[in-house]
């Protein structure tokens, strides 16, 4: 869950799995975080709602470990 202030600055992100509060300094979140903004479309029963998350690191690896296929991994050799 984000929230923004003044400008869309991001003030405050709290993780929807655990309720942590993440750290933000300067408008950057300061630790792993995953964000998910998800449109649902005709084909599903949330047609024409959006979906916002946020699950911190702990929470994001409690998730996909309950998954029955595993996610992709690939190691990414360029950082930016």
């Amino acid at each position: 869950m984000r929230k923004y202030g003044y400008g869309g600055r991001l003030e405050r992100v709290i993780c929807n799995g655990c309720g942590k509060k993440l750290v933000v300094e300067d408008g950057i979140v300061r630790e792993g975080v995953i964000s998910i903004d998800h449109v649902w479309d005709f084909f599903s029963e949330k047609d024409g709602e959006v979906h916002h998350l946020d699950l911190c690191e702990n929470c994001y690896d409690n998730f996909v470990r309950e998954l029955k296929l595993p996610v992709e991994v690939e190691e990414q050799t360029e950082l930016l």
